[in-house]
């Protein structure tokens, strides 16, 4: 039975004019998740731009210039829900150039749709959203067929496209991929079955989302919990407490569970665990809690607490791999500070070790720019140890940002080696 209170994150991707905003809008449309207001303000819109009926990518394409030129530019953010589970849609920009885009906009989903153009099957811009969600390691992706009208609605062209895209995808570490055709447009396969392609089998695209198994694409055997600060109450109910706040990133704690705190070193005993006024048994990702050790140990925020028999690894070099975000190119050797979970640390970039070609995937020694749009694996030094698993293992303590000391502008996001 599926928890309606449940939250999936998925995020669109495909190139430019594949349908994606009209796929949202679609969507949204016929799972009645619109308001009236916000209806009646597109159906405005869409008669003054001569369209016969509604222009279903103008609820996701909110910024003026993506309306008056017919592209999405930003990563557009939408919530609806349905009486099975609550969603959360991040709608990526399709051009090459918004790649940053993509990678912040997928960066914490559950779940790609890749949208493919029957009539072109799987091109050069669908191999990169394939290679990015890989990268980032989204769990399941799903391959959505679209303008399956235009080619009426052909079950071999459907087959085809499977195929090219199996062909690529067993290159890359994508755990789960499904595929579904569909026109976004004439809405079949998206909320409701079409009657039009009786050959195929599956789920429509809501449906799907609605009973896509996600509880264990989070990490619940690696415990860990980035301390955020240290509660001292000082009142007479709680005059002697000490407890250690944070929310945890991934695995379980449980009350008499022997930790060690890093990079101390330190060990202890998990005396109590709290959540508001609510004593637990135990502490799982992603709560957010108070911890009670059973001795007094100097911890601060930055401080990670783990199960002794279960470490991560305490580093001051960090293998990434990372998206430059910013305008403003990297500079050689400068400084910048590096946060990851609660732990913030001054770096700088050693070595730049490969750059990703975006356009043919393959790798590019000797350049040692970064610039935006770039993906680059590259080597970090830290002044302090950063307590790290790989991006691919936990997700969580897997990713950095790193923030330009001089401007305070987020300039890049890296998955851990």
């Amino acid at each position: 039975m599926l928890d309606n209170n449940q939250l999936l994150r998925f995020t669109t991707a495909g190139s430019v004019d594949d349908g994606k905003s009209t796929l949202i809008g679609r969507l949204l449309y016929d799972s009645k998740s619109i308001f009236e207001d916000q209806l009646q303000s597109i159906e405005n819109t869409s008669k003054k731009k001569g369209h016969a009926g509604v222009d279903l990518a103008l609820f996701t394409d909110g910024l003026r210039d993506e309306r008056e030129q017919g592209i999405t530019i930003d990563v557009a953010y939408r919530y609806f829900t349905t009486p099975k589970r609550k969603f959360i849609i991040a709608d990526t920009p399709g051009h090459i150039q918004y790649t940053r885009n993509m990678v912040t906009g997928a960066s914490t989903a559950n779940v790609a749709t890749i949208l493919v153009d029957a009539r072109h099957g799987v091109i050069e811009q669908t191999k990169r959203h394939a290679f990015i969600a890989s990268l980032l390691n989204i769990p399941h992706v799903i391959v959505c067929v679209n303008k399956m009208d235009l080619v009426d609605y052909s079950e071999e062209v459907f087959n085809n496209i499977v195929s090219q895209f199996e062909e690529i995808s067993s290159k890359m570490l994508i755990k789960d991929v499904r595929f579904i055709p569909m026109s976004a447009l004439e809405g079949d396969n998206v909320v409701n079955r079409s009657k039009n392609m009786d050959w195929y089998q599956g789920s429509p695209m809501l449906n799907m989302l609605e009973t896509m198994h996600i509880s264990s694409d989070v990490n619940k055997v690696d415990a860990r919990f980035p301390v955020q600060t240290v509660l001292r109450p000082q009142n007479d109910t709680h005059r002697d407490y000490r407890g250690y706040a944070g929310r945890v990133a991934s695995g379980v704690l449980r009350v008499g569970d022997e930790i060690t705190v890093m990079p101390s070193g330190f060990t202890s005993v998990i005396k109590g665990i709290n959540l508001n006024d609510q004593q637990l048994s135990e502490a799982f990702a992603p709560q957010s809690v108070s911890i009670e050790l059973e001795d007094d140990i100097d911890i601060g925020r930055g401080d990670m607490i783990v199960r002794s028999n279960n470490k991560p690894e305490a580093s001051q070099d960090v293998e990434v791999m990372l998206c430059w975000l910013n305008n403003t190119a990297a500079k050689p050797r400068a400084k910048y500070t590096v946060k990851h979970t609660s732990n913030d640390q001054k770096a700088m970039i050693k070595d730049v070790v490969y750059k990703i070609d975006i356009e043919s995937l393959n790798r590019v020694e000797g350049d040692d720019t970064l610039a935006m749009n770039d993906i680059a694996k590259v080597k970090i030094r830290t002044t302090k140890p950063l307590m790290i698993d790989s991006y691919r293992e936990n997700r969580m303590t897997g990713s950095i940002i790193l923030v330009d000391d001089t401007t305070n502008e987020t300039v890049a996001a890296g998955m851990i080696v």
